[in-house]
């Protein structure tokens, strides 16, 4: 069987091993350390707009600090895209709040405003403000951000800005993840780049990040002995991953640029094709990294899933969009608002390979076999 190809696999640079043997040759082998810091100020500095950084265990843990610092208690409302992976909803759940539903509208398949604002208002006639509003830029395309935060400030409801997959994207200029009153970054080793595991959680509000690192290392009381006031969580990043991140943190625009690459040779290549349409960034306000680079198949000859189990026969990974969260078993009971957008996104969408270490030989053997399905007589 011929070699896989992943959809998108770690890519590490020239220096992260550095940082890693600098961590053991100086023992802050801990979930704290001068690379810690030196991660939250490299991070910080990317991002601009005077935001504040705190480097924890992983993206789900940043959101679910973020919701606690926003006081999301259980029996609270809080208003999430349904079109995301599980992490961006589960900390709801883990707070025992209700998660409610919103639908993606077709232009970059994020929150919809329209359904936005007919969530709020309906919900406010339940007598149920929503505490929360996690908005999530899919696949590193922005969201509509202005006019998701016109409506969140018009109802005076804060908006977490879940990032996981938009590092190196913009919107209007202004970089992903700071945005949101609180925003997560996630460095999955699916990610753009990667701590091997860990996230980030961002906010202007500087006291909010040093709660957040307060509670991240147990809640620990300023005391001689172990004291504790609060429930705190083991949710700090260690040294050797924050090494391995400053690495990254380098060779981000390059990977951003591989990334786009990708893209571009599959939108070039498949552009006479029309039952394939690809996610286009709408005008110039919006700047997308290219996480993955994803296409609808709709009204040809094969569906998403032929043309998945084709590649799958030759070793090749791709992945069906995300699947809607208002459809998943465990959220079943959960408030929906939308009009079936998302759930034509699942039925119909489809990952390609998109790492930013494909070869153009990766790229050559993806292209052929999709044409074999696409068109099997004339290959």
């Amino acid at each position: 069987m011929n070699e896989k190809i992943w959809l998108s696999s770690p890519h590490m640079g020239d220096n992260e091993f550095k940082y890693v043997q600098e961590a053991f040759e100086t023992n802050w082998i801990a979930p704290l350390g001068p690379h810690v810091n030196g991660l939250e100020e490299d991070i910080a500095a990317y991002l601009g707009e005077d935001v504040h950084v705190a480097a924890l265990s992983s993206g789900t843990a940043a959101l679910h600090l973020a919701l606690i610092i926003l006081g999301v208690k259980a029996g609270d409302e809080v208003i999430c895209q349904t079109m995301t992976f599980s992490a961006s909803a589960n900390p709801i759940a883990y707070q025992g709040a209700t998660p409610v539903f919103v639908d993606s509208e077709e232009q970059t398949w994020n929150m919809s405003p329209e359904h936005l604002e007919a969530a709020i208002q309906d919900r406010l006639a339940l007598g149920k403000k929503p505490k929360a509003i996690i908005v999530v830029h899919l696949y590193g395309m922005p969201a509509q951000m202005d006019r998701i935060m016109a409506i969140a400030d018009k109802y005076e409801i804060p908006v977490v800005e879940d990032a996981a997959e938009a590092l190196g994207s913009s919107y209007k200029g202004q970089k992903l993840g700071t945005f949101g009153a609180m925003s997560i970054l996630s460095f999955n080793g699916n990610k753009i780049i990667t701590t091997s595991g860990g996230g980030a959680l961002i906010s202007k509000n500087e006291e909010w990040i040093k709660q957040s690192r307060f509670l991240a290392t147990q809640a620990r009381d300023n005391a001689p002995h172990y004291q504790h006031s609060h429930i705190g969580y083991n949710y700090r990043m260690s040294n050797i991953c924050a090494g391995i991140g400053r690495g990254q943190m380098e060779v981000l625009p390059q990977r951003v640029e591989k990334r786009r690459s990708n893209y571009e040779f599959y939108k070039e290549t498949f552009a006479g094709v029309d039952s394939m349409r690809f996610a286009e960034e709408p005008n110039e306000d919006y700047y997308s990294n290219r996480w993955l680079s994803t296409v609808m198949i709709e009204g040809g000859e094969i569906d998403r899933e032929t043309l998945r189990l084709h590649l799958e026969q030759d070793n090749i990974e791709s992945r069906p969009l995300w699947k809607p969260m208002h459809l998943q078993p465990v959220f079943a009971d959960a408030p929906f608002y939308g009009d079936g957008t998302s759930e034509r996104l699942f039925e119909n969408g489809l990952c390609l390979p998109s790492g930013s270490n494909l070869t153009n030989t990766d790229l050559d053997r993806v292209k052929k076999r999709m044409l074999e399905a696409l068109h099997p007589k004339q290959v």
